[in-house]
């Protein structure tokens, strides 16, 4: 391949996802693929031969844009999955194009990877010590690797060697968390060999969120038993409702029970900048780690997580590991990102997250995350002023839980029509919105992260669940 066939080639990639994302708007949300477009993805045979670049763009246009998961478009207000940033976009194909290693050594990569993460810190007011943090795949491996140093810290404390000696013979380690903390919490303390009935569920307060008088209570109970409570985790923004957890008198009772106290903030951590809901995060920097995510509220293209951890050499010892065939003599007193957690080939992610902050800046990121609190504070004032929907949860970040109200069924009628109905809502294709379970009730759940979302698109999303709510009744 000469340079220019690449060039050419480039140039048509660029014109292809130019189109594709002005064109989003104007297209269904989402829409299921027929059979034919799955199977010829599913069943595509292994080419003896190769294709030149421009058939490989064509087929790309024709079979795989067509078909998005929806998260583009401003009327998509499922899970919690962005719009990539345009800068974090390009940015991609740069980093593509070096194809470093980001595990240490002295390249651009790795110094930028600092100093994004240092940015990261400075959003969302973490006290971050240079080399207490890196980038991750995604909050789901940050959790594990800021768990596995809470993990070492406490079984030191107790006089074991983890890494020598592993978990057997010491009493089992306690964690505790609420109803609403994030699956990959338990995963987590799954894999790094807690087992997850060591994770206690602490009752929350009616706000969502976490109760520190029963906290107190669950850890006195486990300290009787003999157990060894070591972790606390609170949330900067649940995935059901978007609730905020009261870090001030949480980080009272860690600093007086020698608890690490880890907050989830993968999603909504960068609330924070918000003037408008920063008093909810008053105590986040007193958190001994946190953990969240550039690829949600900042729309860094996926994937990219980030670990924040107060203690850096408590995290390094937890994972640092130099076999001779990596030794590096001018590494320096911080020495490599390999030795601060489970990848030793780590991508070039520091690119994407420092175009798409630098492109917006603070003040344009903030702006941006206004907009959405904003929108979401509105649609829980239009469901609340319609007489078919019930707002569920105050809105406290930019999650929305609500559900349609059938006037004159039941609660189990209520309930199967609201598992049913995320699903109609999303055939139809003007919206995406998915379902949860919020304590025993079926509920809707809007995320807004997109800013060019509008208030139109709000009453459009209002409009469709009770359309599709009236096709599914009886």
């Amino acid at each position: 391949m000469t340079t220019e066939d690449f060039r050419a080639a480039a140039h048509t990639a660029a014109d292809l996802v130019c189109d594709y994302l002005a064109e989003l708007p104007g297209r269904p949300v989402w829409q299921p693929m027929d059979d034919t477009a799955r199977r010829a993805l599913l069943d595509a045979p292994l080419p003896a031969d190769g294709r030149p670049l421009a058939d490989l763009l064509a087929a790309i246009g024709q079979d795989v844009l067509p078909h998005p998961m929806g998260n583009g478009h401003p009327r998509f207000f499922g899970w919690v999955n962005s719009a990539p940033a345009p800068a974090g976009v390009l940015a991609t194909l740069a980093a593509s194009a070096m194809n470093p290693s980001s595990a240490g050594g002295d390249h651009a990569d790795v110094h930028l990877e600092r100093a994004v993460v240092r940015w990261i810190a400075e959003l969302v007011g973490f006290p971050h010590p240079a080399g207490g943090g890196l980038l991750t795949s995604g909050t789901s491996m940050a959790t594990i690797v800021c768990l596995a140093a809470a993990r070492n810290r406490a079984a030191r404390r107790a006089g074991w060697d983890v890494r020598e000696d592993g978990l057997a013979g010491l009493p089992p380690l306690v964690g505790y968390v609420t109803g609403e903390t994030h699956s990959c919490v338990r995963k987590a303390a799954e894999l790094l060999g807690l087992g997850s009935r060591h994770l206690r569920t602490v009752a929350t307060g009616p706000d969502g969120r976490l109760d520190p008088a029963e906290l107190r209570a669950a850890v006195e109970r486990d300290r009787a038993a003999g157990l060894l409570p070591f972790l606390v985790v609170a949330s900067a923004g649940t995935v059901g409702t978007g609730a905020v957890d009261d870090f001030g008198p949480i980080a009272d009772l860690c600093a007086e029970q020698r608890l690490w106290l880890h907050v989830d903030g993968a999603y909504g951590a960068f609330g924070r900048l918000d003037p408008a809901i920063a008093h909810r995060y008053a105590g986040l920097e007193r958190a001994d780690s946190l953990a969240l995510d550039p690829h949600k509220w900042l729309g860094v293209p996926v994937d990219c997580g980030c670990a924040l951890v107060r203690d850096t050499e408590e995290l390094r010892a937890t994972f640092s590991l130099v076999p001779s065939y990596l030794r590096d003599e001018a590494a320096g007193a911080l020495g490599w990102f390999s030795e601060y957690g489970t990848e030793q080939t780590r991508p070039f992610r520091a690119l994407k997250v420092w175009a798409t902050i630098a492109h917006k800046g603070r003040d344009g990121i903030a702006r941006d995350i206004a907009r959405c609190t904003t929108l979401a504070r509105r649609l829980g004032e239009l469901i609340q002023a319609d007489g078919e929907l019930e707002l569920l949860a105050e809105v406290q970040t930019s999650i929305v839980a609500f559900r349609h109200r059938t006037p004159g069924h039941d609660e189990a009628a209520v309930d199967a029509l609201n598992r049913e109905l995320p699903a109609a809502v999303q055939r139809r294709g003007r919206v995406f919105v998915t379902g949860a379970r919020l304590g025993d009730r079926e509920m809707l759940r809007a995320c807004l992260l997109n800013a060019a979302t509008t208030e139109a698109d709000l009453e459009l999303l209002l409009a469709d669940v009770k359309a599709a709510a009236a096709d599914l009744r009886p």
